[in-house]
Order: structure tokens, then C-alpha cells, then sequence
């Protein structure tokens, strides 16, 4: 039995055919070139490096109070040599008492510092034994003194260095000076001691908050607008290839508005600045760079 012929394609088919299998690339480059859907704002994971902090709130205290006296009992003040929020000098007169059998003797400065308190009023009686006529915070040393909860007391080490804001004052440079190795039990905290650098008159028992940084680590960071929270964990949507992915990832430290990328993300990825439900994974998008479309909007 003869075979079978073999079918011969028309001519006009066979060219259309080939024509179509030429321009299927050029197509796949136009896609990518002029790619469909939604304009999407993008911008690259870049490196960034992230300060552990600590914040506490406490009180402004003298780290040393020296307390000033006569040292005999029976004497009046006749003057007033020195105020509260002046600062003195070692051996300086602050006053002049009257001896009962007459004559007087001076009060001096033990101590360089400033004056908290003042109780030397002229005619008053005074003692080695009664009331101080003066405070004076020993050398303008001061220390904030706050608390820090259980969690964060093993976070922190003598040195470590803190920022305090103090109210009406402003921002002053502090250390950890001292931690104290017991806690409140009944609040389940712990008094730290920051050792305030500066030469400015702190006012005692003023409020401030304190940031102590307690280490540093870099790594990928995105801002905090990429960031979504589901079902599935934390996730990042990515645009590759004009689509939209989404990556669950391992966040960590934040600051000024960005967030750390500890695990699941690569520096250079495009994602998409402002996370959201209506975008899901396999959507075709028009991505638009970050600065490329601030620029348009100006």
C-alpha cells in the first residue's frame, strides 16, 4: 500500500507563521519597554545602619550635694554674701556670722560648684548642727536619674552613650554612669544613673528623657510605608519583570522613619514605597523610580 503523502502548508500560511514566531521577541521587548497596569512608586533597598536605643524619663539630681555650716553653735547671720544659682569657687565667703562674745567669722566655700540652696537670711541663728545655710552641687556635677524596665537593664553598660532632653533647657550629651543592681519589686524597675556632660546651671529635680544607645547594626533598610503586616507574617512587595511579588521578611531595629531588613530582602531590589491591598502578587505595574516621580510633581 503507497504511503501516505505528506501535506504541503500553503505559502501564505507558512510565511504568516514565520513572521509571527520573528516579532514574538520584538513584542516581549515592547512589553517590557511600554509595560501595562497601574503606576507604581519604587524605590531600591539600600544599606543602612540602625542605633539600639533605650529611652527612660527621670529626674535631674546633684551627683554630690555638700552641705555648708558654721562650726560652732550660737551664731547670727550679719551678711549675705552669695545667693541660690550662684556659682562659687573653693574658699569663697558665702557670709558673715556674729559671734556671741563679739566679732564674727565668715562662712566659706568647701567646695567649687553652684549654689542649690540658699536658707542664710540676716538676723537667723545658726549651727554646726541645724539647718545648712547652704547647698552647693559639688563641682556642677549632675545626674539624671531614671528607671529602666527589666528587659532593658541587661541591655546597658557603664559609658554607654545617652542624649537628654531636658524641659526648658534642651538636649545635653550623658553617659551611663551607674546601674543599680536591684529593681523595685512591686513596678519591676531599676534606677539608672546618667552622668550629665556640661558646664551649663541645671535646675534640680527638673524632668528629662534620655536615649541611650546601646549598640549599632546595619543591614538592608526600607521605609516604614513598605512594610505590611498579614496573615502570613511581615511582608515587602517587590516589582520584577513589571510584576508585583511579595516577600515575607525579618524586621528589626527602626529610625527616622525606615526600618531594618534583617532576613528576606536584597540590597537593590525595587519595592514598592507605599505598601498596599489593592496590589497582588503576579499584578502587572508600571514602575515609576522614587526621585523620578517626586521630580514630576513639582
Amino acid at each position: 500500500m503507497p504511503p501516505f503523502p505528506t501535506p504541503r502548508l500553503p505559502a501564505v500560511f507558512l510565511a504568516a507563521s514565520l513572521l509571527a514566531l520573528a516579532a514574538s521577541p520584538l513584542r516581549a521587548a515592547d512589553d517590557e519597554n511600554n509595560p501595562k497596569g497601574p503606576a507604581v512608586t519604587v524605590l531600591k533597598a539600600t544599606k543602612s545602619c540602625f542605633a539600639a536605643i533605650v529611652e527612660l524619663s527621670g529626674t535631674i539630681m546633684p551627683r554630690e550635694e555638700t552641705a555648708v555650716r558654721p562650726e560652732r553653735m550660737g551664731l547670727k547671720v550679719a551678711e549675705v554674701l552669695a545667693e541660690a544659682g550662684d556659682t562659687v569657687t573653693a574658699g569663697q565667703t558665702l557670709a558673715r556670722l556674729n559671734l556671741p562674745e563679739g566679732g564674727t567669722v565668715t562662712v566659706q566655700a568647701p567646695i567649687g560648684g553652684t549654689i542649690s540652696v540658699s536658707n542664710a537670711t540676716i538676723g537667723a541663728m545658726a549651727s554646726a548642727k541645724g539647718e545648712a545655710l547652704f547647698n552647693i552641687v559639688a563641682r556642677n556635677e549632675y545626674d539624671l536619674v531614671g528607671l529602666a524596665s527589666t528587659s532593658d537593664l541587661p541591655k546597658l553598660a557603664n559609658g554607654q552613650p545617652a542624649s537628654i532632653r531636658i524641659i526648658g533647657i534642651g538636649d545635653v550629651d550623658a553617659r551611663v554612669r551607674r546601674i543599680s543592681p536591684t529593681v523595685e519589686p512591686a513596678v519591676q524597675l531599676g534606677p539608672v544613673y546618667l552622668g550629665i556632660t556640661t558646664n551649663r546651671k541645671l535646675p534640680v529635680n527638673a524632668s528629662g528623657r534620655a536615649l541611650i544607645k546601646t549598640g549599632q547594626s546595619c543591614g538592608v533598610a526600607v521605609p516604614l510605608t513598605a512594610i505590611q503586616y498579614s496573615a502570613a507574617g511581615t511582608v515587602v512587595q517587590v516589582v520584577k519583570r513589571q510584576r508585583i511579588e511579595t516577600k515575607r521578611v525579618e524586621t528589626g531595629l527602626m529610625s527616622g522613619g525606615s526600618i531594618e531588613i534583617r532576613d528576606g530582602l536584597n540590597e537593590g531590589e525595587d519595592i514598592v514605597a507605599r505598601a498596599g491591598s489593592l496590589l497582588r502578587e503576579g499584578d502587572l505595574v508600571r514602575p515609576v523610580a522614587a526621585s523620578a516621580n517626586a521630580g514630576a510633581k513639582k
